[in-house]
């Protein structure tokens, strides 16, 4: 079923450097260190206020029943949040890669959250409905914001960060690899040296050539997934590679969409790529009347 309105998108992310700092002791929650920026390859969501109450997907995604669905419980959230008596109905079009460390999930919650936000007239600010999100994932308050920053403590600490112009290469690979799995792993490294962001705000590294950065589950997922080894070593061949979040989607960036075009040419059957801009705010200012 196709819901009638427009079409909210909710961008996927990459992580330009992925560092684990430690973990809390509490929870075992890890701290991170991150460059996050939102890419235009995005999920398509619509959404519709009803008067009936009712919180309801109306579509099918494979793998992902409703009761489990972030965009759902995000919609859920805010209606305890706000007492309201409304509902909705919400589309989810998946165009994201699953388990593929992209926040396709966070970002279809983020943006729920950001419409049902004005469609309920709930009238909160981008932090109130970051820590509504919060609840869900990490990089939910991220997704509410929408612009590049540096990502600290559990993923919920944001300092705006500016990126120059990039394009960026994206290589999926068959595999999908769960988040807990990789953050579970014995092997991991947990004791990065924490950086200091004023140290490359003012002129901003370049993430993928700077030593000083790298992706501490890079080498976890590697060893576990043999196809992301694979997508990644064939990427790498191409340009300087890395790994997003906890996997398995690799990238490499470039100064012009035909670059990473051109990186892509004669990428094996078993991997899927895609050519993606940096953005520098959310895409649904472009959505009229959404935000």
């Amino acid at each position: 079923m196709r819901l009638a309105g427009p079409d909210y998108p909710a961008p996927a992310k990459l992580n330009l450097f992925l560092h684990v700092t430690g973990r809390l002791p509490d929870n075992g929650y890890h701290l991170l260190q991150s460059v996050f920026t939102p890419i235009d390859l995005c999920d398509v969501l619509r959404i519709e206020s009803t008067e009936d109450g009712r919180i309801e997907r109306v579509n099918e995604v494979a793998g992902v029943p409703a009761e489990a669905d972030l965009a759902v419980r995000a919609a859920h959230l805010l209606k305890e949040a706000t007492g309201t008596p409304k509902g909705a109905r919400i589309e989810v079009d998946k165009r994201i890669p699953m388990g593929g460390g992209l926040g396709g999930g966070s970002s279809d919650a983020a943006t729920v959250l950001l419409v049902l936000n004005r469609l309920w007239s709930c009238g909160f600010d981008e932090e109130a409905l970051g820590e509504i999100g919060l609840a869900l994932g990490a990089d939910v308050p991220f997704f509410v914001r929408g612009a590049p920053a540096w990502v600290e403590g559990i993923g919920d600490i944001l300092k705006p960060f500016d990126l120059p112009p990039a394009w960026y290469a994206i290589v999926a690979p068959a595999a999908s690899v769960p988040t807990h799995e990789i953050y579970a792993a014995a092997e991991l490294t947990r004791n990065a040296e924490a950086l200091k962001m004023e140290d490359f705000s003012a002129h901003p590294p370049d993430f993928s050539k700077d030593p000083r950065f790298r992706n501490d589950m890079e080498a976890v997922v590697v060893a576990r997934y043999p196809e992301v080894s694979e997508a990644l070593e064939w990427l790498a061949r191409r340009a300087s590679a890395r790994m997003t979040g906890s996997g398995g989607c690799v990238f490499a960036a470039f100064a012009s969409r035909e670059a990473a075009q051109a990186a892509l040419e004669g990428l094996p059957a078993s991997m899927k790529g895609f050519v993606a801009r940096g953005l520098e705010h959310h895409p649904l200012r472009e959505v009229s009347g959404s935000t």
